[in-house]
This record gives C-alpha cells, structure tokens and sequence, in this order.
C-alpha cells in the first residue's frame, strides 16, 4: 500500500511542479516597445522599460523607429493596418489619437483612475470615441532658447516681438563675426519640410493672428493678411540671421548649432535645456529660456502643444503586461525623473510644485503657462485628414521660405488644397 501512495505523491508532486512552472511561463511575457530615439529619449525610454522588467519578471525588447516623425506615423500604420503584433507598446505624437484610435487597446480599464492625474487636456486629447488609447507620456511646447552671456554682453533684451528678436540676432550675429566666430547666426529653427516645420509656421500664424489653418467648426481660414505676414517674416531670416540650411534642419540640427555655440536664439522643445547645460556643453550656463515672441505688439505669444503618449497596440499577444508597462512608463516616479534628468515635462500636474523639479529645471515653474495653454495643431477639426492637412502646410510654407513661392502665391494654393480635401469645409 505504501508503494503505490508514494507514486501517488511523487505523481502530484511532479503535475504540482508543471503546473507551476507553466503558470510561471505564462505569466512571463516578451513585450516590444517602439521607443523615439531624439536627444535622450532612447536612454530614458530603455531604462525605465528595463527597471519594470526586473520588477515584473517580463523581458523587454527595445524597437527604435525612424525619428522623423512622419516616417514613424507611416510605420505605425502599415503595421497596425496589417494587424501585425510585433509591436506591442507605441511612443506616439499627441496628434496621433485620432488617426490610430481605431487599432488602439483601451487603457481606461487598466488605468483604473491613474489618468486623473494628468492634464484634463491631454487626457480629452488622447481619448477616441469614449475609449483612452493612450497615457500621457511628457509635454512639450515650443520655447525661445537664448544666450543669456551674450544678450548681457551687448545690453539686449529678451525679445518680446519678432521684430525685436530680428533686431537683437543681427546686432549679436554681426557684432560677435566681427569678433572672429564667422559661424555665428542669429536664430536657428526647424525649417526642415516635416511635421516640425508645421509646429514652428503654426506658432508665427498664431502670433500674428492669422488663425489656427483649420477653425474648430472646419473653416479653412489659412489665406489671410496675417498669416501672410507672419510668413514674410519668417521668409526674410533665411539668409540673413538663419542659415539658407536651415530649410533641412529638424529639432536636432538646430541644437546642434546652437549648443555648439554658433547661435544667439533658439526655437526648440524643452528637451534641449538638458543637454546645453550637460557637463561638456560650450554654453553650459550660458542659457536662457523664455516664451516665444508675438506677432507686434497687438499679437500673442504662441507655443505649439507637442508631447507624446504610450499606447498599446489591440493586436499585442499581451495587453495586460503591455498595459502595465505603459502605466508604470507614465507614473509620476518615471516621470520625476525624466524632468530631473531630461528636463522632459511632465503631465502630471501634482509635478510642477515639485521643488528638485523645478531647482532643476526653473522655467517649468515659470512657463507653466506656455504649456498648459499651448496652441494645439487643428487636429480635432480635421479628424483623420489631419495628416494631410499638415503635410500641404509644411510644404506651402516651405515653399515661402526657400523662394518657390511668394507667401501670397503658396497660402492661397494652400487654401484651394485644403478646400478640396474637406469637400468645401465639412471634413467628413
């Protein structure tokens, strides 16, 4: 009798220890994530992906998709439209939503409550037909970056206007050539045409009062005066206080001039402050940071909302683990120390009374504002069309600057182009 409960035992003993181990199996789990490989965004996203590994049991698998940003969009879609699951976790654009929403996991059920946490704004933005398709990841907003050293050094101030910043890059930019630095500019941008270009002419527009391209009851509003004007102005730095190669620059090749020391005015997402003020850095506290300038003194400063999201592809083998991975990247400890290291902003607004947050990165608590009231690209008037509304954007605007096109001539082709692609405003 004894001999056959042994084996009885030794037989539980041996399913217990497969059951186990299959349990164990199954709950490990490979998770993909497409992480943005800007400034520092790859080192950060690895990292802290990696911490949740160890914490969880699950392994990662770091995916690094093109940085251009319409390029990453275009991958995206063909491997969402063909169902695909080799990426689990998506990095998106905060104009993004609308245009994947559909092959998007809903976070709501595994957020349970974590996105009252962050801006109402982004929330709103990234929910689709009732469904949160993504988790706000950090802000951004266009900011002026400035050589503080310098503007001192010849008694200028920080500019409130585009004319005055004009003004000030040329009398610095000539003043320091005579000086014997031959490659100093006076302001350098993103002129590249991008999505980039699309968020520096929506800035000029808006701060000159040019309306916002598409009006939030679809009014294509883009062929006016103002945005005339702020195109012009735009239109005559290329050359003068902004090299002709800034028509191919994108947020890394204007910081590459700048932080090298060879520009007096910066436009770029906070990202950058970082990096200038790095050990190494030729202008490490040398720099200011201040909003962008109006359009006159009858304009307003204008800064385009960005940031991105983590979203969950509905075709991953593994929505929960993937959902966990993006509610952990989206924390406010993650995101603590993504400001305190990268100077990324968070969404959480508990964070900007943060006081190593803001010794560590001042302007968060002084341009709150530029961030929580930032400009958004007319994304919910043009629903999935936006992508195309951007891309004849960049490119009339792109054409004003290097020339093809005089202002006039390249926004009322734009307005004809739109007009069209709304079928006469509905965008539907």
């Amino acid at each position: 009798m004894k001999r056959p409960l042994m084996r009885a035992a030794r037989a539980l003993l041996l399913a217990g220890a497969l059951l186990a181990g299959a349990c164990c199996t199954a709950r490990a789990a490979t998770i993909s994530i497409a992480c943005s490989g800007v400034g520092q965004e790859l080192e950060f996203c690895k990292g802290a992906a990696e911490i949740w590994a160890r914490k969880t049991g699950n392994e990662v698998k770091i995916i690094t998709p093109p940085n251009d940003a319409s390029e990453r969009l275009a991958l995206y879609q063909q491997l969402l439209s063909a169902g695909s699951d080799r990426v689990d976790v998506l990095q998106i654009d905060v104009i993004w939503p609308g245009l994947l929403g559909s092959h998007l996991l809903d976070l709501r059920p595994y957020a349970k409550g974590a996105q009252q946490q962050h801006f109402p704004g982004f929330i709103a933005n990234n929910t689709s037909h009732g469904r949160l398709v993504a988790m706000p990841w950090f802000a951004n907003a266009g900011l002026l970056f400035y050589r503080s050293d310098l503007l001192q050094k010849y008694g200028q101030q920080v500019p409130e206007t585009w004319d005055a910043l004009t003004a000030s890059a040329r009398t610095i930019q000539d003043a320091e050539r005579a000086a014997g630095n031959e490659r100093m500019w006076g302001y350098v941008w993103q002129g590249r045409a991008y999505e980039g270009l699309s968020c520096n002419a929506l800035e000029w527009v808006v701060s000159h009062d040019g309306g916002s391209i598409v009006e939030a009851d679809g009014r294509i509003s883009i062929d006016n005066p103002r945005a005339e004007l702020a195109l012009q102005t735009a239109a005559a730095w290329v050359g003068r206080i902004t090299p002709a190669a800034v028509l191919n620059y994108a947020e890394e090749e204007s910081r590459g001039v700048f932080q090298a020391g060879n520009a007096v005015f910066m436009r770029n997402w906070p990202y950058a402050w970082a990096l200038a003020q790095a050990e190494g850095s030729a202008i490490r506290g040398k720099v200011g940071v201040a909003v962008l300038p109006k359009g006159g003194d009858e304009g307003r400063h204008a800064a385009t909302l960005g940031g991105e999201s983590l979203a969950v592809s509905k075709y991953s083998l593994h929505p929960a683990a993937a959902a966990d991975l993006v509610l952990y990247m989206t924390s406010a400890a993650v995101q603590k120390d993504r400001a305190l290291r990268g100077s990324f902003n968070p969404t959480i607004s508990a964070l900007y009374r943060d006081a190593e947050i803001l010794h560590a990165n001042p302007f968060m608590g002084e341009l709150l504002g530029a961030f929580t009231s930032a400009v958004a690209r007319p994304t919910s008037a043009t629903g999935v069309r936006y992508n195309q509304v951007s891309h004849q954007f960049w490119n009339a605007a792109h054409d004003a600057l290097s020339g093809r096109a005089t202002p006039a001539q390249a926004l009322a082709r734009l307005e004809t182009s739109l007009k069209r692609l709304s079928r006469r405003g509905t965008w539907r």
